[in-house]
C-alpha cells in the first residue's frame, strides 16, 4: 500500500539546480520511485555526468538543459524545451537559489537584484509557464524550495530570507490558486544541509556552530530530503497544499 502512495511512475519531474547537492538528491529518489527526470543548472559539464548518476540503474527517461535562472528569457526557454522533449511536466521542484551575503547598510543593489531574480522571480516565471499543462490533466505537484532562513535568519541574510520567506507566502496563495484543479503547491525548508552553497560561504567556525545548534547534532546528508519530496511529489501527500515543511535536525526547536 505505502509503496502505491509513494509511486511516481508515469510522472515527469523537473528539477531546477538539479546538478548537485539537494536537487540531484531529490532528482535521484524520484527516478527510483518511477519518475522520468529533467534537470537544469548554469553548467552543462555538471549536468551531463549529474543526469547520469540519476538516471542510473532506474531505466527512466530524462533530460538536461542549461539553464541560468537569472535570465527571463533562460528559464521560459527552459519550460519549453521540457515541454517539447518530455510532453509533460507533472512535478516542479524550484530548488535553484543563490546566496550573497550583506549586511542592510551594505547591499548592493545588482547583487540584491540578482538574489531576487534567482530565488523569487524565476520561481513565478517557471511555474506560470508550467501550470496550464498541468491544469489540463487536473494533476500536479508543485514544491518551491525555501529555507529554515525563510523563518528565522541570521546577520547578513537579508536577501536570501527575504526571497525564502517570499516563496512561502506564494506557495500559500498559489495552493488557492490551484487546488480545484488537482495541484497542490508547498515548500520544504530544509536546514542545515552542507552542500556547495553553505560550504562555499560558512567558515568552518560557523559550520560547527550549525551542528550545535540542531537536535541531533549534525549537518543533514542530502538524501535525507527525498522522503518529504516523496510525500509532496506524490498521492501520499495529495491533502498536503499550501503548506512548509521543515527539514532541519532539530535547529528551530533548539
Amino acid at each position: 500500500m505505502f509503496e502505491k502512495l509513494f509511486n511516481v511512475a508515469g510522472k515527469v519531474a523537473l528539477i531546477t539546480g538539479g546538478s548537485k547537492g539537494l536537487g540531484k538528491a531529490m532528482a535521484r529518489g524520484l527516478a527510483e520511485y518511477g519518475a522520468d527526470i529533467v534537470i537544469s543548472s548554469r553548467q552543462e559539464n555538471e549536468l551531463k555526468p549529474a543526469l547520469a548518476e540519476i538516471l542510473e540503474g532506474t531505466g527512466r527517461r530524462g533530460a538536461y538543459f542549461v539553464a541560468d535562472m537569472n535570465r527571463r528569457a533562460d528559464v521560459l526557454k527552459l519550460a519549453e524545451a521540457a515541454l517539447a522533449k518530455m510532453g509533460r511536466i507533472d512535478i516542479l521542484i524550484n530548488n535553484a537559489g543563490t546566496n550573497i551575503p550583506q549586511p542592510i547598510d551594505q547591499i548592493k543593489d545588482e547583487d540584491w537584484d540578482r538574489v531576487m531574480e534567482t530565488n523569487l522571480n524565476s520561481v513565478m516565471l517557471l511555474t506560470r509557464a508550467l501550470v496550464p499543462q498541468m491544469k489540463a490533466r487536473k494533476w500536479g505537484r508543485i514544491i518551491h524550495i525555501s529555507s529554515i532562513m525563510g523563518i528565522v535568519s541570521k546577520a547578513g541574510r537579508n536577501a536570501y530570507s527575504a526571497t525564502k520567506a517570499a516563496l512561502i507566502g506564494m506557495a500559500q496563495a498559489s495552493a488557492l490558486d490551484l487546488g480545484a484543479d488537482g495541484i497542490t503547491v508547498n515548500c520544504i525548508a530544509p536546514g542545515p544541509f552542507l552542500t556547495d552553497l553553505p560550504g562555499r560561504l560558512l567558515s568552518q567556525a560557523e559550520k560547527d556552530a550549525f551542528s550545535k545548534m540542531t537536535a541531533v547534532g549534525r549537518w543533514g546528508e542530502p538524501n535525507e530530503l527525498v522522503g518529504t519530496t516523496l510525500l509532496l511529489a506524490s498521492d501520499a501527500g495529495s491533502y498536503l497544499t499550501g503548506t512548509t515543511i521543515v527539514v532541519d535536525g532539530g535547529f528551530i526547536a533548539h
